[in-house]
């Protein structure tokens, strides 16, 4: 998803972060890939922050920010041994106007839906009203969205600089949501939807689900189950608690390595993903197909227990 919503940018920028390293040696649920992913997550919010907002009023970098040689770049500020704590935003290619660190409020109150209809037709929408009950005004029966705090309220930095995402007349709040799909890069078939509610974090929550399927091969619900964990654009770091990545050796892990770790009861995630599981009709299987599933079944889904939903459909 484009501006103003970050969710797609700030997705593909933290993915293109970690291409580099071999994710698929390491445990999905242990300090290492917390380590690693949220000291992405905190190079690609750093950006978030500073660039992008609406691009009918600010001329977001949008290729910069995706720009190959600049990821490389920021990319090598990642270690494994040591995390960024606070790290600063990049400079990336094509970048017109110096602004200032946004500071808008974070508040979940946000739906999915991943469909696949019997002719392939697909839709990965993400909907939201922005904060419990919305603006709290009723109108023929829909509750209006209360969006404008998605903007920031404070117009400039302390050094007198405008924040992309201040708030103006007839300017769209800058967002998260972040609806996706996945196509082979080589055929163009679609190979999965997802999406997830979750506020600020569902860019945490999507591409850990991306990671989950691409790099360590689970299937969708094992790639959705995954403990939720990430960081923002500070050095705490907060994961699941009660999940398996809540464990003394694993918080201890990641306080060698510099994260001020924070264990919180629940982390809002409501992923609905679909992941294409048979045979395209030039005979190649599924991107993402699971080899002991039954070759009859064309899709199969997943739905996040953490919240309602559920997975349906005909085989």
């Amino acid at each position: 998803m484009p501006p103003p919503s970050s969710g797609g940018l700030t997705t593909l920028q933290t993915l293109g972060l970690l291409a580099r390293f071999d994710l698929a040696r390491l445990n999905p649920v242990g300090a290492e890939a917390v380590h690693l992913v949220s000291d992405a997550y905190r190079l690609a919010y750093a950006d978030r922050a500073l660039y992008i907002a609406d691009d009918d009023f600010v001329a977001v970098p949008t290729a910069g920010l995706l720009d190959r040689h600049y990821l490389q770049q920021r990319s090598a500020l990642l270690s494994m041994d040591k995390s960024l704590g606070t790290p600063s935003a990049g400079t990336p290619p094509g970048l017109k106007t110096a602004t200032g660190l946004d500071a808008s409020a974070p508040l979940p109150s946000t739906s999915h839906i991943s469909i696949v209809d019997a002719q392939g037709r697909a839709v990965s929408m993400t909907t939201t009203i922005e904060n419990g009950f919305g603006s709290l005004q009723m109108v023929r029966g829909f509750l209006l969205n209360n969006q404008l705090t998605d903007f920031s309220f404070t117009t400039h930095d302390a050094q007198g600089r405008p924040i992309a995402n201040r708030i103006e007349p007839g300017k769209r709040p800058r967002s998260s949501m972040a609806p996706t799909m996945v196509f082979d890069a080589q055929t163009g078939a679609l190979e999965a939807v997802l999406g997830s509610p979750g506020g600020s974090a569902i860019i945490q929550y999507t591409t850990k689900t991306l990671l989950g399927l691409i790099d360590w091969q689970l299937n969708i619900q094992q790639a959705i189950n995954l403990p939720n964990f990430g960081a923002q654009t500070s050095a705490v770091t907060l994961i699941e608690k009660g999940s398996v990545l809540d464990t003394p050796s694993v918080r201890d892990d990641l306080s060698r390595k510099g994260h001020t770790v924070n264990p919180v009861p629940i982390l809002t995630s409501g992923l609905h993903g679909l992941v294409f599981n048979g045979t395209h009709p030039n005979g190649q299987r599924g991107l993402f197909a699971i080899p002991t599933t039954s070759p009859t079944t064309q899709w199969t889904g997943g739905a996040d227990p953490r919240r309602e939903g559920v997975a349906q459909g005909t085989p």
